[in-house]
């Protein structure tokens, strides 16, 4: 058993590690599928798409055309977190299932996510610790006596750790960091959602910059469209 922190990475289809020229790469997508409305793809430069961008998407609000470049992230997260994530149904996803994944042995270790509200090194830890533990050995007693995964992950708590897969196009991805990093949010989702709001800002000019985390879900969403 392994107490972590939850941790995500960014991919597409044609690149692992996302990096600002991958981000780029994708505006300049957007700029020429969007440049088909007006025919005027023959405009397209190599620098353009800043000020296509600038124009259409941000100024005009036309966020439709972000809708053509997509970005999958890999999170590590507790299934507490995973059980909200998925309520955003206009992504993919795919997670590791507790039905067919059997937490026994080497192969597969059973990992659990330490709470935001729990002090690494305070007495609440030591509980939540053994709280997790106890989980694990009762669930390895209910295999060990014929028991299948599926059956014996009901002793397994929202602290449990699993990977899930969320692939969304830039547009979807703003919408969940504009509902997703309000001060509302709950503070496990947070520790996830922030830190990948600011790798977005990173890799991915414009789209996101005016996106303030830990502000008011109501003012946010002002800024939907």
């Amino acid at each position: 058993m392994r107490i972590i922190e939850p941790s995500f990475s960014l991919s597409t289809p044609y690149s692992e590690g996302l990096t600002r020229e991958d981000g780029i790469r994708m505006l300049r997508f957007i700029e020429h599928q969007g440049r088909i409305s007006h025919r005027s793809e023959d405009k397209q430069g190599l620098d353009t798409w800043e000020r296509f961008i600038k124009a259409v998407v941000i100024e005009h609000g036309d966020w439709s055309v972000t809708e053509h470049a997509s970005i999958t992230a890999t999170i590590r997260t507790d299934r507490g977190v995973t059980h909200e994530l998925v309520r955003h149904r206009l992504f993919a996803f795919t997670q590791e299932s507790t039905r067919f994944v059997r937490y026994a042995g080497d192969r597969v270790q059973m990992e659990f996510i330490r709470p935001e509200a729990i002090d690494e090194d305070g007495q609440s830890m030591e509980l939540f610790r053994v709280h997790c533990q106890n989980s694990e050995s009762v669930y390895n007693t209910l295999l060990a006596r014929g028991g299948r995964p599926q059956e014996a992950r009901s002793v397994l708590p929202n602290a449990l750790a699993a990977t899930i897969a969320v692939t969304g196009n830039l547009r979807n991805w703003r919408h969940f960091f504009l509902m997703r990093t309000s001060k509302e949010t709950h503070p496990d989702f947070r520790r996830i959602s922030i830190p990948m709001l600011e790798e977005f800002k990173k890799v991915v000019p414009s789209l996101y910059d005016d996106i303030e985390p830990n502000v008011r879900q109501i003012d946010n969403l002002k800024k939907a469209r």
